[in-house]
């Protein structure tokens, strides 16, 4: 017997309406895409689907929500052809490669951060306003925008800050406001009418019209992470500082989309269950719980069994490049071949979306 790949879970009121109505396209008013990495490898054939099938057999608004590897994700969803797109950024994530300079056993983050900036204007060149002026999607960037130590980033006052930003975040999360706020970065024609497809009083929030001026800059800070990539500074548009990953506030964007959109569902392709509120947090177990803002939230995320059949019995994740070190055309394998096992999720998907059964919808 083939073992099951997908596991589908549901907040309270997603999982009634499922009962009384199933699950159709028309009814999805927000997809969110976290940060994670390499992790993120495995969603590509469900993104494919999503995108590619299922969502065109439905014409409402939606909001696509990202931060980190799931901002470049939602990015490309807005191309005007998404599948061919989200190949390419497959291929292209894990072939990436960095030189090492003698006597270090990490490349500089000022080399990561312009291969990755090379990398950004290769793919997306020339193809920017398709993302800015899709007919149906929203795309919101989510970024972390440095205070105090943190508003510009130094060799003695960034890891200075970011200890602030720990010791804040353990006493209580929205403590981590005073060290670093979370900047979004939304599309739409209106500057004026711009909204967030979350309430978004948990934390300290500005919003941001995304143009053709600062897609790229603010791209890069969503993916930028700590003392990995050099953080981007001024971006056109937005209050002057350090913006690093938007991670690092919104690990998995545990935000209040049940205040904002109560009538629609939030479809969240997740690598796993829990919905962690802060990179920070990742330490916190009892704040990886699903709490109200989740209500109308479908998760769709591997069977932990699943995920212990894929080499090396895990998802991948950055410390493959510390195991694999220069030895590039493995760590390729490895993560080809996670990408490829992970078409699984989206068979699955596709044949519970035609009949939507209640009984595999499990509690988030």
């Amino acid at each position: 017997m083939t073992q099951r790949a997908l596991r589908i879970y549901a907040g309270p009121g997603a999982r009634r309406r499922i009962e009384k109505h199933g699950l159709d396209p028309q009814d999805i008013s927000v997809i969110p895409g976290a940060a994670g990495g390499p992790k993120g490898l495995v969603l590509g054939p469900l993104d494919r689907f999503l995108f590619g099938k299922w969502l065109r057999r439905s014409k409402q608004p939606v909001h696509l929500v990202g931060a980190s590897i799931g901002a470049w994700r939602m990015a490309t969803a807005c191309l005007d052809d998404p599948v061919p797109a989200f190949q390419r950024l497959e291929r292209d994530y894990i072939a990436q490669d960095y030189e090492i300079e003698p006597g270090r056993k990490t490349p500089t983050a000022r080399h990561v951060s312009e291969r990755f900036a090379q990398n950004l204007q290769a793919f997306y060149g020339g193809r920017v306003e398709q993302v800015l002026a899709h007919p149906r999607y929203r795309l919101h960037i989510v970024t972390s925008r440095g205070r105090h130590l943190l508003s510009r980033e130094h060799r003695v006052a960034t890891p200075l800050g970011y200890l602030g930003a720990y010791v804040a975040n353990t006493v209580h999360r929205r403590a981590l406001g005073g060290w670093l706020e979370r900047v979004v970065f939304s599309s739409g024609p209106d500057p004026e009418a711009l909204s967030l497809p979350f309430d978004d009083r948990d934390f300290r929030t500005r919003q941001v019209h995304l143009t053709a001026q600062n897609f790229h800059p603010a791209l890069q800070a969503s993916c930028s992470i700590p003392f990995v990539l050099q953080a981007i500074h001024d971006i056109p548009g937005a209050p002057r500082g350090a913006y690093w990953d938007g991670g690092i506030t919104d690990y998995h964007l545990h935000l209040n989309y049940a205040a904002a959109h109560p009538r629609g569902l939030v479809l969240y392709p997740h690598f796993q269950k829990a919905v962690v509120p802060g990179w920070l947090d990742k330490a916190w177990r009892w704040r990886h719980g699903a709490s109200a803002f989740l209500d109308n939230t479908v998760v769709l995320a591997p069977d932990p069994d699943w995920v212990r059949t894929l080499p090396n019995g895990k998802l991948p994740d950055r410390n493959d490049f510390a195991r694999y070190g220069t030895d590039l055309a493995a760590r390729m394998q490895a993560w080809t071949a996670a990408a490829h096992a992970s078409e699984q999720l989206a068979e699955e998907f596709a044949v519970w979306a035609e009949r939507t059964d209640p009984a595999l919808v499990e509690a988030l």
